[in-house]
């Protein structure tokens, strides 16, 4: 009987030593397993976090008139602000508001290999040789705030920035709708020749010919300069005086000096309508001196322009016009928008 129990007790403690091992063995190749995944996993992301580091990124270049011109060094934040996003280092370039060192300026991208260009140039025209250049030499070719003429649009690859004949239309809109029974007023333009200069005038002509608008006169500045809009102006009050009911300026930092010059003579009351939508715009629209802002993002320009030029470069999609909205300020609305911060 003894030997029964012994055999028995032998026998069940063999099986549980069986069973014992199989667990062990189990639990250790499970945890072998998981080790393996789990370094693959960490190898998997360092091997992608290595690639995402020795990746190049894309050149691409700001080419503008110059940066003395607050929006266009706020735009050239801007593209600094969002250029990593988008895969791209930045570099810019201004002419100093001479088309001949923005053709430079476009020989030196094509001769140092440059992926794309942003182009915002003192001239659309002037400037149409060295964007078929760039063309030829495979570079993205970006028109920033500034369109080429429709039939040079072929050496562009797309535009970002607002409808300037919109804005100008806006503008003779707010005069005719101002003035119901009739004005007279006076025209300060932008830089000649600039994209903006050009349609902004065009689409406020449109809108005032053939109404009880009357335009007394209108020039045009050498550049983007306040001190310029405030001569002009000052031109105009010596010759017309106080038959200037309203003043169009091409843009609000010009509107600055528009209404300075219209200070210094006591005209207090005349109607003046700008456009750009920074700072001084809405200074001048919450203080009275400015009736009318007509404001554009040069914030989403940039990004817009990035996200085009990316697309490019891997295979998306993109549109080769990209208007971006106009903000109508007023006196009656500014409390609805964000203040700018250029």
């Amino acid at each position: 009987m003894t030997k029964k129990i012994l055999c028995v007790l032998l026998v069940v403690a063999m099986v549980l030593g069986v069973v014992g091992c199989a667990t062990s063995t189990t639990t250790t190749d499970e945890a072998t397993t998981e080790e393996t995944a789990t370094e693959a996993v960490a190898e998997e992301t360092t091997t992608e976090e290595a690639a995402t580091e020795d990746a190049t990124p894309y050149k691409a270049a700001f080419i503008t008139q110059a940066l003395s011109n607050e929006s266009q060094a706020y735009s050239w934040k801007q593209l600094q602000a969002y250029c990593a996003d988008y895969g791209f280092e930045m570099d810019v370039f201004e002419g100093q508001n001479d088309v001949q060192n923005e053709a430079k300026a476009v020989s030196t991208c094509i001769a140092q290999g440059y992926d794309a260009i942003f182009i915002n140039p003192s001239d659309i025209n002037a400037i149409v040789p060295s964007l078929m250049e760039a063309k030829e030499a495979g570079l993205i070719v970006g028109m920033f705030s500034s369109d080429l003429a429709e039939e040079y649009q072929q050496y562009r690859d797309f535009f970002c920035g607002v409808d300037d004949t919109m804005a100008g239309q806006t503008a003779g809109q707010a005069f005719v709708d101002h003035f119901t029974d009739g004005a007279n007023i006076v025209e300060v333009g932008g830089q000649a020749g600039h994209d903006a200069q050009i349609k902004r005038h065009d689409g406020f002509m449109e809108v005032i010919e053939g109404s009880n608008i009357n335009l007394l006169d209108s020039q045009n500045c050498s550049g983007w300069v306040t001190a310029d809009a405030m001569a002009i102006m000052e031109d105009f009050i010596v010759k017309y005086g106080d038959e200037i009911d309203g003043v169009f300026c091409h843009w609000d930092n010009g509107a600055t000096g528009v209404i300075e010059a219209l200070k210094n003579a006591g005209m207090d009351d005349v109607y003046v309508v700008a456009v750009d939508g920074c700072r001084a715009g809405y200074d001048q629209v919450m203080d009275g001196t400015q009736a009318v802002c007509i404001g554009q993002s040069f914030t989403n320009m940039a990004i817009k322009s990035l996200e085009n030029a990316q697309a490019m470069l891997t295979g998306g999609t993109y549109e080769a016009i990209n208007f971006i909205p106009l903000d109508v300020v007023t006196a009656d609305n500014i409390d609805t928008f964000p203040y700018p911060e250029w």
